[in-house]
């Protein structure tokens, strides 16, 4: 019996050390799929951590997935959405408006700093950039014409104070690194 004990403590031991432990399956908790050696994709990371609220964590991925990837849209509008979560609106504006201009047509970033714009109640402005994320996305969305929606009617109501107390603005985490600006309306 303890002979048989032994054996199987022995068995188990020796399968904990091979590299896919006891469990080989590509869904395990670790990043699925990755050969041993082999990093995971930054802005993967950085996703599922922004999705955990983990936007300190989530910066640090997006700029790992920026030194491997360089600086494209994709890695500079996601470290644009790490600050402005973190409330670095200034840096997130900075990081945002180099991805526009990086490409002009990529909704996610437009609508980025949309949202930037709306914090800072530059609405004017906001609302010809949400115009753009609307153009870029060919009407597609439902989140960035709401944000649309939005900030034209607060341009058209400047001086509606009371009806701007009661709008409850969040940012909602969507997709890939864009945002939704909800109201309570």
């Amino acid at each position: 019996m303890l002979r048989r004990a032994f054996i199987c403590f022995a068995i188990f031991a020796l399968a904990a050390c091979t590299s896919g432990g006891l469990n080989r399956s590509p869904d395990g908790v670790f990043a699925p799929g990755l050969a041993p050696g082999q990093s995971a994709d930054g802005l993967v990371v950085g996703h599922r951590l922004m999705d955990a609220g983990e936007y300190e964590l989530a910066l640090k991925a997006y700029n790992r997935a920026a030194a491997q990837q360089g600086l494209n849209v994709d890695t500079m509008s996601a470290i644009g959405s790490a600050n402005l979560n973190l409330g670095r609106l200034g840096q997130a504006e900075r990081w945002l408006r180099m991805a526009v201009e990086e490409d002009p047509t990529f909704p996610p970033a437009w609508n980025n700093l949309g949202v930037i714009l709306m914090e800072r109640g530059e609405i004017g402005e906001a609302s010809e950039v949400f115009r753009r994320a609307f153009a870029a996305d060919s009407g597609n969305s439902d989140e960035i014409r709401d944000n649309l929606r939005l900030a034209l009617a607060k341009l058209e109501n400047p001086g509606n104070t009371a009806d701007q107390e009661n709008q409850n603005f969040n940012l909602i985490r969507r997709g890939a690194g864009d945002f939704a600006l909800v109201s309570d309306l």
